[in-house]
């Protein structure tokens, strides 16, 4: 099953399989069910007229967004080589505890078709494309969607305490275009593409697979929700691994198109403020 939020006439409402479902079901309603529970009422649920409207993120203005860092061995390379303290991203790759951030409330995401930004402080701005899972107020994992954790790599380069200022700003945080709900065991060897157009052509694409990542998706869960509660669920970024060569940074007016799964988002990439 997807689910995906649309802009309609009423207001934001969530639809399934893309038939609108009651106005006033919301994300947070779902995840104060367990995850069986949760499918059990979805499917259950009266199905309206098709879901043809604007697409927004799949999120509650309510919900939050973490992420993981440093979660496959590409992107731990990648760190030693924008970083000046190199040897802080070989200890978190290799540590027992994942590094774990805050990187969005819902009301700051945004969707597919929808802009990015570049910060205007930095030089060195990329996306990154990431497996997001969802997990409800109970701790399970009910589903994934698509993620890019736009970020700053020389800012976060310069100092890792920067790393705030790096992953969150607006324009940093984008999910789409809907979310798979889904047992965990089936959320395994997930395919990861990224595109990124500029005038038209492409001129980087790259692929993945879950299968990589260093750390399990229960594992990044169990940590992120050890002493944390989410009563209206959150959303965890699990890392990255595709990454542009150290050439590259992001320009106004490129496309970013991230698709992970059966879930894709694409993006405009909108100037930076100045």
């Amino acid at each position: 099953m997807l689910l995906t939020r649309h802009q309609t006439r009423q207001g934001a409402r969530w639809a399934v399989d893309g038939f609108l479902l009651p106005p006033s079901l919301t994300l947070s309603v779902l995840f104060e069910l367990r995850r069986d529970a949760m499918r059990q009422l979805v499917t259950s649920l009266p199905r309206g007229e098709w879901a043809d409207d604007e697409l927004l993120a799949p999120i509650d203005p309510q919900q939050e967004v973490w992420a993981a860092g440093v979660t496959y061995l590409r992107s731990r390379d990648a760190r030693r080589v924008e970083s000046k303290v190199a040897d802080v991203y070989d200890r978190v790759y290799a540590a027992a505890r994942p590094e774990l951030f805050f990187k969005a409330t819902g009301w700051r995401v945004v969707g597919t078709g929808a802009p990015i930004r570049i910060r205007a402080d930095g030089h060195w701005n990329v996306p990154e494309p990431e497996l997001v899972i969802v997990i409800n107020r109970h701790r399970e994992i009910v589903g994934y969607c698509a993620g890019n954790d736009v970020s700053s790599r020389d800012i976060e380069g310069e100092n890792p305490l920067y790393l705030p200022q790096a992953k969150v700003y607006d324009g940093a945080c984008a999910l789409g275009h809907g979310i798979v709900l889904c047992d965990p065991n089936e959320i395994a060897n997930v395919p990861i593409r990224l595109q990124i157009e500029r005038g038209g052509a492409a001129i980087f694409a790259g692929e993945t697979n879950t299968a990589t990542m260093k750390r399990t998706l229960s594992e990044l869960a169990d940590y992120l929700t050890r002493e944390l509660d989410f009563p209206h669920g959150v959303f965890l970024m699990t890392g990255t691994c595709i990454v542009p060569g150290n050439e590259f940074t992001l320009h106004p007016d490129d496309v970013v198109s991230i698709q992970v799964g059966a879930s894709a988002i694409k993006n405009l990439v909108a100037m930076a403020r100045l």
